[in-house]
């Protein structure tokens, strides 16, 4: 029988892949949406004050949120050459170690975006430009959502990490 934490591991990682493959939906607007401001910008001469608002809060919603499916899925950028170089129990002593770093950093971005997106959230801020969104507001809490979720995908990894079978010896 599996263990809490595996079990909690597991559901993370369903959470997510279940996160990465719905922003898929704010990219494709994203698409959309420039389409649309080329068209108005430079067809019509009529271009809108709102898309590029718009369109840096989705890529960002996106970006900010899928950071867990990257990792879950293996697809942050790494030095692979380095890979080739060492190894199979050094890899994976080095992937542990590049884990717990991630960890540590998320922990202090956590941290230091933390109270300014509660004070944004208190205050409305807004963007201050023609369209006026409470863009500030909604891209500094969902910068900690995603940090957050991160966090939480890296201790699902490093669970994983250790349930996974030992290399030892087969290098």
């Amino acid at each position: 029988m599996k263990s809490l934490l595996s079990h909690l591991a597991q559901r993370m990682d369903r959470i997510s892949v279940f996160i990465g493959y719905a922003c898929i939906v704010p990219y494709f607007l994203c698409i959309t949406l420039s389409v649309y401001e080329v068209i108005m910008r430079y067809g019509l001469g009529r271009p809108t004050q709102w898309t590029f608002e718009v369109l840096m809060v989705l890529c960002a919603t996106s970006w900010a949120l899928t950071s867990g499916f990257v990792t879950q899925r293996h697809r942050h950028i790494a030095i692979t050459m380095l890979e080739t170089m060492v190894s199979k129990k050094t890899w994976r002593i080095l992937s542990l170690v590049q884990l717990l770093a991630a960890l540590v950093a998320i922990t202090v971005l956590i941290l230091a975006t933390w109270r300014p997106a509660l004070e944004a959230i208190e205050m409305m801020e807004r963007s201050g430009s023609a369209f006026n969104a409470p863009t500030p507001t909604y891209l500094k809490s969902i910068l900690v959502t995603g940090a957050i979720l991160y966090f939480l995908q890296l201790l699902a990894s490093i669970i994983h990490w250790f349930e996974a079978p030992d290399e030892q010896g087969q290098d």
